[in-house]
């Protein structure tokens, strides 16, 4: 997959400048056109691996809006693989853009019920599966497996080789992200913003992948406005204001609830003064489609 060389920008504003803190975004949104942020970091291996095994399909599970379905649908094109998209609940048409989009890359998209989907990883649902589409190289939602965690780890030492900073900030989803960057930043403190209501289960997830027991990590769980692909008028509110301020576009499903929890924080006092602040746009940008900006 073609990767655009990333890096970090300095946000400025009366509120850093009255607490002394240095705030910069690490534009990783940039490093590709649709897949983009931290799915080209999940995929990469998981493609790698599907490649050598010689595999010619990959199959995988997301909600209607999914960046994951949106970025693997685009992986999968660009690789000449096929691929087919499990989703979450009944079809209504018209389709929305991300599923347009997906389906104008090839995806064949399968809809199940939220019940079947429940079963996604059981043994039995998979082998009906085999049967139903042949065989195929199975990515989990959201991507995180071993070798998800792998690509982050990567992004996280290139992250470490160029940037100085006291905190890493990022959203969380299935913490795959984030549990490659513990894994290597162990002398920094990391902070997750989860965008899932009720993402106390998170941090078992997150200790399912860890390489070791330094507790330099947190997930907020306070940011998730409503949960998951739930938007209310605060978050579009700050994002609207955010990008007049900055010049840079955000999604409604994780990086601006994240960035609304960083701001939050700071007003908080909750960083020492002085504290240097990397926080992560993990693309998704696509998920601004059906919102009026």
């Amino acid at each position: 997959m073609i990767y655009q060389q990333t890096s970090a920008q300095s946000l400025e504003s009366a509120i850093l400048s009255n607490t002394g803190i240095s705030l910069r975004m690490w534009r990783e949104d940039l490093n590709h056109p649709f897949i983009s942020g931290n799915k080209w970091w999940k995929l990469k291996y998981n493609l790698e691996t599907a490649r050598k095994e010689g595999h010619t399909q990959l199959l995988t599970f997301g909600g209607a809006y999914s960046n994951h379905l949106y970025a693997t649908a685009a992986a999968a094109h660009e690789l000449g693989f096929k691929s087919i998209g499990i989703v979450r609940g009944e079809e209504t048409l018209p389709l929305n853009a991300t599923l347009v989009f997906c389906k104008s890359k090839g995806m064949h998209l399968h809809y199940i019920s939220r019940g079947q989907y429940r079963e996604k990883d059981s043994e039995a649902f998979i082998q009906w599966l085999r049967k139903e589409f042949g065989e195929f190289y199975l990515i989990p939602e959201g991507g995180t497996n071993a070798h998800a965690i792998k690509g982050c780890e990567e992004w996280a030492h290139r992250i470490r080789e160029v940037e100085d900073f006291d905190y890493l900030c990022l959203p969380v989803g299935t913490a795959g992200t984030m549990a490659g960057m513990v894994n290597v930043l162990t002398d920094k403190s990391i902070i997750g913003f989860s965008s899932l209501k009720g993402g106390d289960f998170l941090k078992e997830k997150m200790k399912q992948w860890l390489t070791h027991d330094i507790n330099n990590w947190q997930i907020r769980t306070e940011y998730h406005f409503g949960g998951y692909g739930k938007v209310k008028k605060d978050l579009m509110d700050f994002i609207i204001d955010f990008e007049k301020e900055y010049q840079i576009p955000i999604d409604p499903v994780y990086t601006s609830k994240m960035m609304y929890g960083v701001f939050d924080l700071i007003q908080q006092n909750t960083f020492e003064r002085g504290s240097k602040i990397l926080v992560l746009h993990t693309g998704g940008l696509q998920g601004r489609a059906g919102f009026n900006f």
